[in-house]
């Protein structure tokens, strides 16, 4: 058991196998942390400490697996994508989730009265629909060298996600997912994709051609525009405003 005050937080380094190694020692330890966070979002107060959870992939596979078997694929699904929301304190709502499933099984996602229950759902809902809603809004730019080039900014950790899809649609090009909050990116060769770290520092320049193309889409998107019908409650209901600066028909608005 710890022995820092009544209140301690878990510190792990931000990724899912770190997530589920804390898991494992809470598991395992018997204990409740008050937090349990990415080591650059703890703020330790006079009541609390930080214990530093270093990532095992040993310990993480275990739990993996245990959700896989004991609970079910749907728990760790839903696990998964909460973890991707990054909202406040998710990784302990995880935890009392999967503490809960592991008592109950299977049923543990018909317990919505149990609030770590519909938390972790409601979380894995906003990331799986913003994950589907950017499928239509990426903006594929080609730069030179003919790369293709997507800037986004999400409110989740979505790059994994999408990236999939568009191995399928785009199979035959070399293009990046840049994921400008997070300076991270999704990048494809034609053969396999990865997560890499990036830090843009300059403009990227793109090809001449992909110019005109970018002004032909805005005259486009321009001209499909009936005015009698315009209802900009209803556009940004499909296409959010804090989208817009990323969107090439909306002329790089904020």
């Amino acid at each position: 058991m710890t022995d820092c005050f009544n209140y301690f937080s878990y510190q792990y380094d931000g990724t899912f196998e770190g997530l589920l190694t804390c898991i494992y020692e809470a598991y395992y330890r018997h204990e409740v942390p008050e937090h349990i966070c990415r080591g650059d979002t703890v703020q330790e107060s006079l009541l609390d400490c930080s214990i530093q959870i270093p990532t095992d992939r040993r310990k993480a596979d275990k739990v993996l697996e245990s959700i896989r078997v004991k609970i079910s694929k749907e728990a760790l699904r839903h696990a998964f994508y909460a973890y991707l929301s990054e909202l406040d304190d998710i990784g302990v709502w995880i935890y009392r989730y999967l503490r809960l499933g592991w008592k109950v099984g299977s049923a543990v996602d018909r317990h919505l009265r149990e609030e770590e229950v519909w938390t972790v759902q409601e979380a894995s809902r906003k990331v799986e629909g913003e994950a589907n809603r950017m499928l239509g809004l990426l903006r594929f730019r080609e730069l030179k060298g003919g790369i293709y080039y997507a800037p986004m900014g999400p409110d989740h950790n979505i790059v994994s996600l999408i990236a999939p899809h568009f191995v399928d649609r785009l199979s035959d090009q070399q293009w990046m997912i840049h994921d400008v909050k997070r300076d991270i990116a999704a990048v494809y060769n034609t053969k396999d994709w990865a997560i890499a770290a990036v830090r843009q520092k300059q403009a990227l320049s793109p090809d001449k051609d992909e110019l005109e193309f970018q002004q032909l889409w805005k005259q486009y998107f321009q001209s499909i525009t009936i005015q009698g019908r315009y209802h900009p409650g209803l556009q940004r209901q499909f296409m959010p405003k804090r989208y817009w600066k990323y969107l090439v028909e909306k002329n790089g608005q904020a």
